[in-house]
C-alpha cells in the first residue's frame, strides 16, 4: 500500500527551550515544510510521565514552545501544530499499542534504563509505557518520517516493530513501517560546560545552555565561559577528534552560519578560542535575536497562541478519526 508522504514530530514542553533543541529539531522542521505535509506537536502527555508537573508551569512551557516555533518559521497555516492532549485519539491507540508490544520490547529501551537509574520499581508505569504513546502519537495520522535525534532512533524501531505485528496480527496492511529521518551539521548540541555531554534543560548549570529566551549579553557571557582547550583551532575536521569542547563550538558555529563542518573549520583555521568566541557570539546573536524578540511578542498574548493550538488540535483529530475507526474495526470494537 502507498502511503501518503507525512512528518509527524513532537518535543517535550517542559521548559528552557535550549539551542540543542533549536539546531536538532525545530530548525530542521522549518525546512521540512516545503517537502511534507507536517505534523508539530508538543508532546504534554509525555511531559508528565517522570513526575508531575507544576500545571501552570507546564501551561506556560506548552504556550513557549508553540511561540518558539511559530517564531523560528513554522507556519500554523500550512501546517498542524497542537499540544497532545488536544487530541484524546494518541491515548487511545497508545492502549491498544501497550498490547501490542512485548515487555522484552520495552526492557531493552536504554533512555528508560537511563531515567529509571537504579531506583526502577518507584518510577511510573508511564516512564516505562511511554514508547508506545510515541509510537501511537506518530501511527494515529500513518505518518511515513519521522526527524529523530540519535538518542531516538530505539524508539523509532520500537514503533516499527509494533507495526509491522500489528500488520500481521490482523493480516492487514495499516500502518506504514515509519522511516527515521537525520539531519547532518549541530544534530547533537552538547553542553557548553562539558563537550562529552548532551546540552539539556536539566542540567542544574544553566551556564552549560544557550537558552532560546536568553538575551544578546547572556548568550555572550555564555559563550565566553564555554569551555575549550588550550590549542589553536585546527586546519581540518580530522584536528577535531579528541578534543570534545572544540568540536562542540565548531558545529554550532557552522550551523548557525549556514555553512558545512569542513567549510566552518577551514574560516577558522589557526584561531585561537579568544577570537573564534566572538565570531560564535556575532553569528549566535544575529541569528537569535529576531526569534527570541517574536517568541517574547507571541508569548505576550496567550490567547492568540491557544486558538492556534486549539485550531491544530481541531486538525489533528480529523486526520486521525477515520485511522482510530479503522482501528476499531480491525480490532473488533463497537464504534462509539
Amino acid at each position: 500500500m502507498a502511503f501518503q508522504r507525512r512528518i509527524f514530530s513532537g518535543i517535550q514542553p517542559t521548559g528552557n527551550l535550549h539551542l540543542g533543541n533549536y539546531l536538532g529539531a525545530v530548525r530542521n522542521w522549518v525546512a521540512l515544510q516545503a517537502e511534507y505535509e507536517c505534523i508539530f506537536c508538543m508532546v504534554d502527555m509525555h511531559a508528565i510521565t517522570a513526575s508531575l508537573l507544576d500545571p501552570d508551569e507546564l501551561r506556560r512551557s506548552t504556550r513557549e514552545l508553540a511561540a518558539a516555533m511559530i517564531a523560528s518559521g513554522i507556519d500554523p497555516e500550512k501546517n498542524i501544530l497542537f499540544n497532545q492532549s488536544q487530541n484524546p485519539d494518541h491515548a487511545t491507540l497508545a492502549w491498544i499499542f501497550n498490547c501490542v508490544a512485548r515487555m522484552g520490547w520495552m526492557n531493552r529501551m536504554t533512555q528508560f534504563k537511563e531515567k529509571a537509574g537504579k531506583d526502577r520499581e518507584n518510577v511510573s508505569l508511564g516512564l516505562f509505557a511511554y514508547p508506545a504513546l510515541m509510537a501511537a502519537d506518530i501511527l494515529v495520522y500513518k505518518a511515513t518520517h519521522v526527524p529523530v535525534g540519535e538518542d531516538q532512533k530505539q524508539h523509532l524501531e520500537l514503533t516499527r516493530d509494533i507495526a509491522q505485528k500489528f500488520n500481521f496480527d490482523y493480516q492487514k496492511e495499516i500502518f506504514p513501517l515509519t522511516e527515521p529521518q537525520i539531519f547532518g551539521t549541530a544534530t547533537r548540541v552538547m553542553s557548553l560546560r562539558d563537550g562529552m555531554k548532551k546540552m539539556s534543560k536539566s542540567d542544574p548549570s544553566d551556564q552549560s545552555r544557550i537558552n532560546m529566551t536568553d538575551t544578546a549579553d547572556q548568550i555572550a557571557d555564555k559563550i565566553k565561559r564555554a569551555k575549550t582547550d588550550p590549542d589553536a583551532l585546527p586546519d581540518s575536521i580530522d584536528g577535531l577528534e579528541g578534543r570534545p569542547e572544540a568540536a562542540n563550538l565548531m558545529g554550532i558555529y557552522a550551523a548557525l552560519a549556514g555553512q558545512t563542518l569542513e567549510q566552518a573549520v577551514a574560516d577558522c583555521a589557526g584561531r585561537g578560542f579568544a577570537e573564534f568566541k566572538k565570531l560564535l557570539t556575532e553569528v549566535a546573536v544575529s541569528h537569535l535575536a529576531p526569534i527570541t524578540a517574536e517568541m517574547r511578542r507571541l508569548t505576550a498574548d496567550p490567547g492568540y497562541v491557544d486558538g492556534i493550538l486549539r485550531k491544530g488540535g481541531e486538525r489533528a483529530r480529523a486526520l486521525s478519526a477515520p485511522v482510530v475507526a479503522e482501528i476499531y474495526d480491525t480490532v473488533g470494537f463497537l464504534r462509539p
